[in-house]
């Protein structure tokens, strides 16, 4: 999760930032307290999806809501106010800065899930049970399953590095990145993830949470990637386990990405960097191809034919 102090190689979590880290994190939780959750900039309008090419909505932090050809694939889903540690009703933890584009109810029901790690901002358990249908699939990265009511879905599937698997018309191949697992403080056997997604004539990539790393390189192929979904926040100061857009722009390009979809920012405050900095930086880096950035804004859309 990309609120720990630690390093990526020792592990851990929301409870790991709170027991090392708890004057920072209290301060955090009482400024929380004083404002509240911004409405999303945009809408996506789902509903004039049509079910030929690709289409993609930004929903908030690092759910992306996909539709490949009529097959509609929502990778890590948190639609929760706060996330963090649960208690009884209560989350405590770090609060919204921007309500997610859709609630879970306005959705489709998806038909595939993407988890890529067990970290409270990219694996949130309410969020999950709200999305449990007994026509969706979940792939998560090996030992996160038990966090799941695995039996509440049509399956569940723990994937490692290298190992692919066919749901419906998609295959999904994990790929490696560069961060760490960790959920809690001591349960540092979980996973981590990244994904390729080849369904029809199209290749997706969801790298997940990933410091920088040119592993991407082994994506390419004499066929494009045609939407690289890539996190480009919560890197100052912690660089050894999140990119920065320059680098994350770079391994777009290290799979031969021909559009990226900026992720994991503008939705909570994770990190020091100013809250315009990372898409600007990112355009920046993009100089005069600035049209390969698709989505700016929280609930933006994108749509390739």
């Amino acid at each position: 999760m990309s609120t720990i102090l630690t390093p990526a190689r020792k592990a851990g979590s929301l409870a790991g930032f709170v027991f090392q880290a708890a004057p920072i994190f209290w301060r955090r939780m009482s400024e929380d307290r004083k404002r509240s959750i911004k409405a999303s900039p945009l809408v996506p309008r789902v509903s004039t999806w049509h079910g030929e090419g690709v289409q993609a909505a930004w929903i908030g932090h690092s759910a992306v809501l996909i539709n490949v050809d009529g097959f509609t694939i929502l990778t890590d889903p948190v639609f929760s106010a706060r996330i963090g540690i649960e208690v009884g009703p209560f989350t405590v933890g770090l609060k919204r800065l921007v309500y997610p584009a859709m609630d879970p109810l306005e959705l489709p029901v998806p038909d595939l899930i993407l988890l890529s790690h067990a970290h409270m901002d990219h694996l949130d358990r309410p969020s999950l049970r709200r999305l449990e249908s007994p026509r969706t699939t979940v792939i998560t990265a090996a030992a996160t399953s038990d966090l799941l009511r695995v039996k509440r879905y049509k399956a569940v599937h723990e994937l490692q590095w290298g190992e692919s698997r066919q749901v419906g018309p998609a295959n999904v191949r994990a790929l490696q990145v560069k961060h760490w697992g960790a959920r809690t403080r001591t349960d540092v056997h979980r996973g981590y993830n990244g994904y390729l997604i080849e369904a029809g004539r199209y290749r997706i990539i969801f790298a997940g949470d990933t410091a920088y790393t040119d592993l991407f390189r082994e994506v390419r192929t004499t066929k494009p990637v045609d939407l690289a979904i890539m996190p480009i926040g919560a890197y100052d100061p912690w660089i050894h386990a999140h990119c920065n857009p320059e680098q994350a722009l770079a391994m777009a390009n290290h799979a031969g990405a021909e559009f990226v979809l900026p992720v994991h920012h503008r939705t909570f405050k994770l990190s020091s960097e100013p809250y315009e900095e990372p898409i600007e930086r990112l355009l920046a880096a993009s100089g005069s191809a600035q049209e390969r950035i698709v989505v700016r804004e929280i609930g933006e859309e994108f749509c390739l034919k």
